[in-house]
């Protein structure tokens, strides 16, 4: 398979408004990236323009399974908006720090249970996809394929990175860091070029963020 194949021919069939739609949530998704990295509390408000532009896509190629967490990224991204407001030090910027014993635990239990939560979702994706219909809707994980199993994972471990990062923990990098390098071929597989792009870009910046939390950590630590 050649990049003409990996990165061309899906949008074949797309319209020219989802190609747009698609590349503006990923330039929106890499700004939020960026104001992250920089401790500004703008990653929330370019972050949720994203998600909610992929609800809209995903909405339309009726994959409302992926909608309803996208959906749910994006309550997280208010909640984490809320929490920085309350903490900036200029209504702009926050100060971070590592995460305690007791939130790890938090964060774990959060994984566990965001698995089963999206399992359920995939679960009953056949009704949810059907139009919320259950006539000719067989419910069950039997349609689920590796680039979704893939996917049951990797939103879970977003989902803990976004708590981590709404409570400021320099640890949340390393959840967008490692669910950001399995999205790359999932993406892919998904027919979603331009997203698979997005988060090769997501990885290189989200080691970049780890880097410069843990290096603004030590200097506030020395002074």
């Amino acid at each position: 398979m050649n990049l003409y194949d990996l990165f061309v021919k899906p949008y074949e069939s797309y319209t020219t408004l989802q190609i747009f739609l698609e590349s503006f949530a990923t330039v929106f998704g890499i700004l939020s990236v960026y104001f992250s990295i920089k401790k500004n509390i703008w990653v929330y408000p370019t972050g949720i323009i994203s998600t909610l532009i992929y609800v809209y896509i995903l909405f339309n190629f009726g994959l409302l399974g992926d909608c309803m967490i996208n959906i749910y990224y994006t309550v997280m991204s208010i909640y984490g908006w809320i929490l920085w407001a309350k903490n900036s030090k200029d209504n702009i910027h926050v100060e971070v720090t590592w995460a305690s014993k007791k939130e790890w635990v938090y964060g774990i239990l959060l994984f566990i249970l965001s698995l089963i939560l999206v399992t359920i979702i995939y679960y009953y994706k056949p009704y949810i996809d059907n139009k919320f219909s259950m006539e000719g809707a067989s419910l069950g994980l039997y349609h689920l394929d590796w680039g979704n199993w893939l996917d049951v994972v990797t939103t879970s471990i977003f989902l803990v990175g976004m708590w981590f990062m709404a409570k400021r923990r320099i640890e949340n990098w390393i959840f967008w860091i490692i669910g950001d390098f399995i999205c790359m071929p999932m993406m892919i597989y998904k027919g979603l070029g331009i997203t698979s792009v997005q988060y090769l870009v997501f990885t290189i910046m989200a080691i970049q963020g780890y880097v410069i939390w843990k290096k603004s950590y030590k200097e506030k630590k020395v002074q």
